[in-house]
This record gives structure tokens, C-alpha cells and sequence, in this order.
């Protein structure tokens, strides 16, 4: 049994006490991302000055810089919560369901030596799968929206690359109408063995492809066509889940699952700098989902952590359907007027200070000494460390 209660550890310290070992066999980007989340909310980054504005207090604040990398637990909540904010008004009062498509341990090899080109055939591969099946009168005979998320970790910070895809249980269909699907009242969505085979032969023969064009970087003595074979005969993982609520509960998914890092830091139970260990908690799937402790070395835990480091500026979040980015709110607006229900409001920029006041009761101005008077910002330091694609 794991004790909830636990001194507050983070993955930047664990990087930290990892120090240039974890960066071997790492390409440029991936050790610049480290060197960012080791760097988050230090003077390494640069800070903000404040001064109380009460002459009784006078209170100096520093507020370091956050490396705002997409990478580091500690940052992203409030992009995270403006991108979810502008997807809520996208959302249709129906029924929406959660499938989710995995890869085939045996392909993890060649993943990770190429993982742009195979994240992205993961993405259309499961995304063609959804559409095929919604397209068939049998189903739905639509076009529904899909907004897809790509995951790389398990549990236990290993390498599972899988995406979660939120489906409408209805869609447009060849005349601009929105038409339910055949069984979405019933929590049905599509066949999932049906979609597990069509899953499987739409990434296969995608792999085939690539191989066939040379883009496939390929270790030494590697062939394709053996790596592939035992793979047609294989039952490949697809499910879907019964639908949510309602918009409501697909809101609270996007935010636990959208924006996450690999591994958050309340997980982090306890790092042992004197022996190199770390451990956190995991959920043991195997036996019902159950709360475990694991234990890696420092160094484990770093590699474990870099191998989900995304390439360069790779978008891990992407729409289809009719979510596809091109005409989006046009569309969600047309089927709004179908269900005779209004266009939903224009979005809003909300300052940061009014969201953290808002959602959390925080007040960023409020001086933390005296705690009546105004920090008044002072000075600004920046110190370059370049973040590629945040």
C-alpha cells in the first residue's frame, strides 16, 4: 500500500541529480529539452522583479521563468486549459466516445528510429480506420468529428506508443446533414475486432510503403518483410469505450489527458540521491488497476523519460472529420443551426491573472509578505535558452 502521504518531488530533480549521463545517445533536440526542464522556474531562465507597493512592506518578489516546454510537468496549465477552452466550443450536445488504438510491442524498434514518419502513420492509420467505419450505412453513414492525442508511455515510463481518439456518435453526411449513428443510443460505436483488422492492414501496408520509398531508416540486417509477417497474424489492441456523459465529461477528459507529460510529479514518491534511486507510483492494469511502487535508478529513469521526448515541432494533438482544422467552426455552426440551437459565443482571451484568479483564487499581484499590499513589476531578466516547439 502506497502512504498518500509524501514529501514533494519533482522530474527536474531527478534530471537534475541524472546530470549529462541521461543526454547519451540522445540527438540535439532531445538533450535541449532536458536542458530546459532541468532549467524550469530558475534564475537560469531569468525572472520577473516585483516590488510591493506598500512603503510599510517593500517585500522584493522573484518570479523565476518556466521553460514553457510541452515536455516538463510543471508547465502548460494554462495553455492547456485555453486550448480546451476553445475545443468546448466545438462540441456538439450528443454522445461521444473514447477508442483507442496501440501498436504491436514488436514494431517498438523501428519506431523509435523513426518516429516521425510512424507516430504520424499511427494518426492517419486509426483516424482512416474511424472514418471507413463511420462512412458505412451500416454504422453511421457520416462523417463524425475525431480529435486525436498521441501517448508513447505506459505506466511505468516504457515505451507504448498508442492514441486516444475522441469520435462523435454522429456526423455529417453527404448532404450537409447531421445524421446519428446506427447504435451510439445503445453505447455502441463500431465493431471493434472488425477495426482492429482494418487498424492493422492500414499500418502495415503504410510501413510496407515507406520501406518500398526508403524512407525507413532500418538497423543493419533488419528485414522488413520478416519484421512484418508474424505481425498480419497478430490481434492487434482497438477498443472503444461507451460514451461520456456528455460534453461536460469530454472536457474533463481533454484535461487529464491532452497536455500530458510522461509522467507527473506528484507520482514521485521518493528520490534516494545517496543510493540513485527514484520510485513513484504506478497502476498495475494487469491486476485491476491497482497503485504500486516502483524503483529505477536515476539513469533508468531519465532514459525511460527522454525515449518520450517528441520529434521537433511533431503536433501530438490532431483533428479529422469534420474537426479537421480547414472550415472547422463553419461546420460546427451549420449543425448547431440543424439542432436549433445557437452558434457557440466567440472565444475570448483571458488574461492570466484573471484565469488564475478565477479557477484557482490565486492572486498573482498580491504581495505573499504582507499580503494587502501590490507587487509593482520592476525589472525583467531574460537569459537565452531557445525552446523549439514549446
Amino acid at each position: 500500500m502506497v502512504n498518500s502521504y509524501q514529501p514533494y518531488y519533482t522530474v527536474k530533480q531527478v534530471l537534475q541529480l541524472a546530470g549529462r549521463e541521461c543526454n547519451t545517445n540522445l540527438n540535439s533536440h532531445s538533450q535541449r529539452v532536458l536542458q530546459r526542464i532541468k532549467a524550469c522556474r530558475s534564475a537560469t531562465l531569468g525572472y520577473h522583479l516585483y516590488r510591493c507597493a506598500d512603503r510599510a512592506c517593500g517585500a522584493l518578489r522573484y518570479q523565476y521563468h518556466s521553460c514553457r516546454d510541452r515536455h516538463c510537468p510543471m508547465c502548460g496549465q494554462i495553455r492547456k486549459e485555453e486550448w480546451i477552452e476553445a475545443r468546448s466550443k466545438e462540441l456538439l450536445p450528443v454522445a461521444y466516445f473514447h477508442a483507442v488504438f496501440t501498436l504491436p510491442a514488436e514494431l517498438n524498434q523501428l519506431m523509435m528510429a523513426n518516429r516521425r514518419l510512424l507516430y504520424k502513420l499511427l494518426f492517419d492509420a486509426s483516424a482512416a480506420t474511424l472514418l471507413s467505419f463511420a462512412k458505412d450505412p451500416q454504422w453511421m453513414g457520416a462523417t463524425p468529428g475525431i480529435v486525436s492525442v498521441l501517448h508513447t508511455w505506459g505506466q511505468q515510463l516504457s515505451f507504448h506508443p498508442h492514441v486516444h481518439c475522441i469520435v462523435s456518435g454522429g456526423g455529417i453526411d453527404s448532404r450537409q446533414k447531421w445524421k446519428e449513428g446506427k447504435r451510439c443510443k445503445e453505447g455502441f460505436l463500431f465493431p471493434t475486432k472488425a477495426m482492429a483488422v482494418m487498424f492493422r492492414a492500414k499500418y502495415l501496408e503504410g510501413v510496407r510503403q515507406l520501406w518500398k520509398d526508403q524512407k525507413l531508416q532500418v538497423a543493419p540486417g533488419v528485414r522488413i518483410d520478416l519484421l512484418l509477417k508474424p505481425l498480419w497474424k497478430k490481434t492487434w489492441v482497438v477498443y472503444a469505450k461507451p460514451p461520456w456523459g456528455g460534453p461536460a465529461a469530454v472536457i474533463e477528459y481533454l484535461g487529464r489527458y491532452t497536455h500530458k507529460a510522461a509522467i507527473s510529479n506528484y507520482r514521485i514518491k521518493d528520490i534516494n540521491e545517496a543510493e540513485g534511486m527514484v520510485s513513484f507510483v504506478y497502476k498495475d492494469y494487469s491486476d485491476s488497476s491497482k497503485r504500486k511502487l516502483m524503483t529505477l535508478s536515476i539513469a533508468e529513469f531519465a532514459r525511460r523519460f527522454a525515449q518520450h521526448i517528441l520529434p521537433k515541432g511533431f503536433t501530438r494533438i490532431r483533428s479529422y472529420g469534420y474537426l479537421a482544422n480547414r472550415g472547422r467552426q463553419q461546420r460546427v455552426n451549420q449543425v448547431l443551426q440543424q439542432l436549433d440551437l445557437p452558434p457557440h459565443p466567440a472565444a475570448v482571451n483571458t488574461p492570466v491573472a484573471l484565469r488564475l484568479k478565477e479557477k484557482y483564487g490565486l492572486d498573482m499581484y498580491q504581495c505573499p509578505c504582507c499580503k494587502t499590499g501590490r507587487l509593482e513589476l520592476m525589472a525583467v531578466h531574460y537569459f537565452s535558452m531557445r525552446s523549439d516547439d514549446g
